[in-house]
């Protein structure tokens, strides 16, 4: 039996975070420390849990930050923020680790996407993880101990179908998209995603970039599950291709640059589907076969279509 390992959740409280602590638990020789703003608002099966040690701060209290990690033979950061928090925010708990003598791997908070073939200022969200990466590439050949861990998992399905995207319309049966409906949608569902997560933290050797996916299907194989699991095809309403949905962006941010999530989702659109991101065919999955991989019909399967607009909200 291997020995412990005791794994420390930055930003435990937040939804994806609780999630992760939740798979990280389910290997009996996993201990896990927690840091957040508001530990009590956990849920009693990680705050009664005798493997389970929480610790209360802020992103940036070097004081409360060295006690959570020291001791931690690994640290998840589950941030999601902000600039300052996602970039700043990350060197300060790196820096900790660096400090803390005992953490040698880091699990960056990446997921959505394979940043690494982006250039800084494409996909503007996600230029702190293409930073927070070059950070640690650059500790570790200054010879600092903390090895990144980077898990990139194209499109969390839960927030592609969901009211957010405005990509499913369940009201209507149809989904709006851009580009031709031949595109790969590539998508790993929340609780896989922290699967695999998890499966990677167990493994000691495990650095670098690893890549998972739970399914890649364009939208038109989407829309015949549809059919084979709900019964029914959508309609399907094309915005335009992708050049046009770029132009759009571009324009969009450009004349109306306070509203943020309205041309950050087309974004973020516009890379998911023009191939530049893509994080398969070729992964990482048959690495840690013990996880079954939730293809796109097995999330349909799970969820009514009336759920599935809600799923990035439902997250437990």
């Amino acid at each position: 039996m291997s020995s412990p390992l005791t794994v420390g959740v930055a930003g435990i409280t937040g939804k994806f975070g609780r999630l992760i602590a939740s798979k990280l638990l389910a290997n009996p020789s996993t201990r896990v420390r927690g840091y957040g703003r508001n530990p009590s608002k956990l849920p009693s099966s990680l705050t009664t849990s005798a493997r389970v040690q929480l610790f209360q701060g802020e992103a940036f209290d070097t004081a409360a930050l060295k006690g959570f990690v020291t001791g931690c033979d690994v640290i998840i950061c589950a941030y999601l923020g902000d600039d300052n928090l996602m970039i700043e925010g990350q060197k300060t708990l790196i820096d900790a680790c660096e400090e803390s003598g005992t953490v040698t791997r880091y699990v960056a908070s990446d997921w959505s996407l394979d940043y690494t073939k982006l250039k800084l200022g494409e996909l503007f969200p996600k230029d702190p993880m293409i930073k927070i990466k070059a950070y640690l590439d650059e500790k570790a050949a200054g010879g600092g101990r903390v090895k990144g861990v980077h898990v990139l998992i194209g499109g969390f399905m839960d927030a592609i179908l969901s009211q957010f995207y405005g990509i499913w319309h369940p009201e209507t049966k149809s989904i709006r998209f851009w580009g031709e409906g031949t595109e790969v949608w590539e998508g790993t569902s929340y609780e896989n995603a922290a699967e695999f997560t998890a499966a990677v933290v167990a493994d000691r050797e495990a650095v670098g970039v690893k890549r998972f996916l739970g399914d890649r299907k364009t939208l038109n194989e989407i829309v015949e599950l549809f059919e084979k699991v709900y019964g029914f095809k959508p309609a399907l309403e094309r915005q335009g291709s992708l050049e046009e949905l770029k132009v759009l962006m571009h324009k969009t941010r450009a004349e109306n640059p306070a509203e943020f999530f309205t041309y950050m989702k087309m974004f973020y659109q516009y890379y998911w589907l023009n191939g530049q991101t893509l994080v398969g065919p070729e992964t990482d999955n048959d690495k840690y076969r013990e996880i079954k991989a939730e293809s796109w019909e097995d999330f349909l399967r799970k969820r009514s279509p009336e759920e599935l607009a809600q799923a990035m909200y439902a997250l437990a």
